[in-house]
């Protein structure tokens, strides 16, 4: 899996997935959450564990109007677009999500440990943690 940068779209994975929630819509995010959360999935792959990041700062984008890290322009204009009120429903799981990319199950932590970036890393997942607890 190609990785250029710690952002949740600066990878294969959540690059597509960007595409995937323009097509798809809420259902593309309550999906990712949903796979990150299946309690008989077992160690967590990192390209979930890159959708699931995707996804949660979609939401957050969506809830708090912040789109400086929405890179693409289609994606963009549909968080624009899309109801925040009828997302909010999403970002307790969204929130229990991303802790489970986090924790000891998931193969994203580790692979970004071995890296010069794994500080900058963690504190944008930090960060997105923070916009997701509102």
């Amino acid at each position: 899996m190609d990785i250029w940068g710690t952002g949740p779209f600066e990878n294969e994975a959540g690059a597509a997935f960007a595409d995937e929630v323009v097509q798809d819509g809420a259902f593309a995010l309550a999906e990712a959450f949903d796979v990150t959360l299946d309690p008989d999935g077992g160690f967590l792959a990192a390209e979930e564990g890159h959708r699931t990041l995707a996804a949660a700062e979609i939401l957050a984008a969506v809830l708090d109007g912040e789109t400086q890290n929405i890179v693409s322009a289609r994606l963009r204009a549909w968080v624009q677009e899309a109801d925040a009120v009828d997302l909010f429903s999403l970002r307790d799981v969204a929130r229990d999500a991303v802790e489970r990319v986090l924790g000891p199950d998931s193969e994203l932590p580790d692979l970004w440990a071995e890296t010069a970036e794994a500080d900058a890393w963690l504190g944008a997942v930090r960060t997105l943690q923070i916009r997701l607890e509102g």
